[in-house]
C-alpha cells in the first residue's frame, strides 16, 4: 500500500483512499520502461519538496527513524507524529508532524538537505515513483509502479535513466517494502472480514507495531513467548532485534485478530 505524502493527510478521512485511486489512474511502468531523474544540491528545486507534507510513516519507518535518532518510541511519537487511523479498517497510522512555521518544513530538513537521510522514510525513498500494492486471490502481493511527476520538481530534467526496479534498489527499499507489504496484507485481510477493530485492539496494534521497545516489556510481563510456538533460537532474536520483533508482532496480531497465522500458532 503506497500513499503519496504530497496528497494524503490526516485532515481528510478519505484522503488515503483518494490517493490510492489517483495512483491507480496513472500509467503503470513496465519492467523495461525507464524515466529520467536525479536529486542533488545543484537541482534548482532542491529541498522544495520537503515542505507542507502529510507523510504517513509505516511501522518500519518509525523503527528506523527513532533508532537513528536514539529515541524512545513514546518520546518520538509525541514529538514527531500525529496518530490517525486508516479508513475502512481503523488500523493506526502515524503521520510525520511538520514544523510549526509558515512553510511547514519537515522537522529533519536543513539547508544541506535531509539530516536523517540514512534512515529516511519509504515515501521519501520511493519518490518520484509511486508504489501501490494489493493482494491477489492467491494471497500474493501485486505491485503497481507509477511515476508521480509534479510540476515543481526539476529532477526530471536530469539525464540519469532508471527502471523502476533500479530506482527501488538504489534507494534501499527492500526491507521497507517487505514490512509495508506485510502490514498491508494484515489490513487487507481484516477489511475482507466482518470483524471490528475495537479500541483495545487499536491500542494493542499501536503498541505492537509502533512501540517495539515497550512491546518487549509487554511480552515479558505477559509471558507471551510461552503462549505461542516459537523456536528457542528465534525467541532470542525477537527479544534482542527490533526488526525480528516487528515481524513477530505482525504474526502475533494476525493470530489475535483471525485466530490463525501462516507462520505462528498457539502453544498447546
Amino acid at each position: 500500500m503506497f500513499v503519496d505524502p504530497h496528497d494524503a493527510g490526516p485532515d481528510d478521512d478519505s484522503a488515503i483512499q483518494d490517493t490510492l485511486e489517483y495512483l491507480e489512474s496513472l500509467p503503470q511502468l513496465a519492467d523495461s520502461d525507464t524515466f529520467s531523474f536525479a536529486c542533488h544540491t545543484e537541482v534548482p528545486c532542491f529541498n522544495a519538496c520537503c515542505r507542507d507534507l502529510s507523510m504517513p510513516l509505516s511501522p518500519y519507518d518509525v523503527l528506523r527513524l527513532r533508532q537513528g535518532l536514539g529515541m524512545d518510541s513514546t518520546a518520538f511519537i509525541k514529538e514527531y507524529t500525529v496518530i490517525e487511523q486508516y479508513p475502512n479498517s481503523g488500523f493506526p497510522v502515524l503521520f510525520l508532524k511538520m514544523n510549526d512555521s509558515i512553510e511547514k518544513e519537515c522537522p529533519f530538513l536543513s539547508k544541506e538537505g535531509c539530516t536523517i537521510y540514512d534512515n529516511r522514510s519509504a515515501a521519501c525513498r520511493t519518490y518520484p515513483l509511486g508504489r501501490a500494492t494489493h493482494l491477489g486471490k492467491d494471497g500474493s502481493v501485486i505491485e503497481q509502479i507509477v511515476v508521480v511527476q509534479e510540476d515543481h520538481c526539476k529532477g526530471f530534467a536530469e539525464s540519469k535513466q532508471w527502471t523502476a526496479q533500479e530506482w527501488l534498489k538504489d534507494q534501499g527499499l527492500e526491507e521497507y517494502n517487505f514490512f509495508a507489504d506485510r502490514y498491508m496484507s494484515i489490513i487487507s485481510r481484516f477489511i475482507d472480514t466482518d470483524l471490528e477493530l475495537t479500541q483495545k485492539r487499536v491500542q494493542m496494534a499501536l503498541l505492537a507495531f509502533y512501540q517495539l521497545d515497550h512491546f518487549k516489556g509487554f511480552m515479558e510481563d505477559m509471558n507471551l513467548m510461552d503462549r505461542v510456538n516459537v523456536p528457542e533460537e528465534r525467541r532470542e532474536k525477537i527479544m534482542n532485534d527490533e526488526k525480528e520483533r516487528l515481524l513477530f508482532a505482525m504474526e502475533w496480531m494476525e493470530l489475535i485478530l483471525f485466530g490463525t497465522s501462516t507462520t505462528l500458532s498457539h502453544s498447546a
